[in-house]
């Protein structure tokens, strides 16, 4: 009894640990500027005079707290961070599934785990200054095409290791079973082992979603204005009249939460299953 009390209070203590900056968060953003510095009056956890003004600052540019507007509201970066996230959350995880499936299946070219991996080892600059220098040579710098595609290649060794171990879990007597009744071996990936491996599909999307939903360095490097992403855009809000704009800051925070807490409600039936398929061998 002793035990699970103190794993409990352990648990609880992370917990609330882990919370304290969501939950600083979601209060700040309901503060009005007044209350955003300790010169204020003190700095208080829940914000004593609640207001929406931080939502309507970044969603028009315009609030009554702040004598400044913005030039450019939340519209814009939310469309190229979802747009841009999407697309190269797709290209990771239709070239990774295809890879990984090839080398668990065909066991052919299996050194090219190693070399995708060579992606993540070497540091981010390191690699992003030779990106830089190719894709302003080809007009790619600060488009949309330019910034989904470098997200998923650099994602793409996540997809191709995470998909390579639900397929190596899979009996291959399955697909056998499939072209002995007649199914050719892409029907056999299509209609038969896809299904199977939805689930395994599915966290795997939504682990990549959720790296290029948050990523501030290659978004930095590689737009200018037009294709700027949320958490370039953060960045951004801070004028001279009023510094940083710690609760613009804050509601924007909280907005760009909603679209993988969606995602992962939306496929929450195939998570439990995607999150440990393939965590263990027969």
């Amino acid at each position: 009894m002793t035990g699970l009390f103190l794993r409990t209070l352990a648990v609880a203590l992370f917990a609330a640990i882990a919370f304290l900056p969501i939950s600083w968060m979601a209060t700040m953003a309901f503060k009005p500027a007044a209350e955003w510095t300790s010169a204020a009056g003190g700095l208080t956890f829940l914000p004593k005079d609640p207001t929406w003004d931080n939502f309507r600052y970044v969603f028009t540019g315009q609030s009554p707290d702040q004598p400044v507007g913005l030039d450019r509201t939340v519209w814009g970066p939310l469309f190229a961070s979802l747009l841009t996230s999407v697309v190269g959350t797709l290209i990771a995880v239709v070239c990774g599934t295809a890879a990984a499936y090839a080398v668990s299946r065909e066991k052919i070219a299996q050194s090219i785990g190693l070399s995708l991996l060579q992606l993540r080892i070497f540091p981010p600059l390191a690699v992003m200054i030779p990106v830089m220098i190719m894709w302003a040579f080809l007009g790619m710098i600060d488009t949309w095409w330019g910034l989904s595609l470098i997200y998923g290649i650099v994602t793409l060794p996540f997809s191709y290791w995470l998909m390579k171990a639900y397929f190596d879990e899979l009996p291959r007597e399955i697909e056998e079973a499939a072209i002995v009744e007649g199914c050719t071996p892409f029907e056999a990936f299509r209609q038969i082992v896809l299904p199977i491996v939805a689930s395994a599909v599915a966290s795997t999307a939504l682990f990549i979603f959720i790296l290029n939903w948050s990523d501030y360095l290659i978004a930095l490097l590689l737009t200018r204005k037009e294709w700027t992403t949320i958490p370039v855009y953060m960045n951004s809000l801070a004028t001279a009249a009023s510094g940083q704009l710690y609760g613009a800051k804050a509601a924007l925070g909280l907005i760009a939460a909603i679209p993988p807490i969606v995602l992962g409600i939306s496929i929450q039936r195939f998570l439990v299953r995607g999150l440990t398929f393939g965590a263990l061998k027969q």
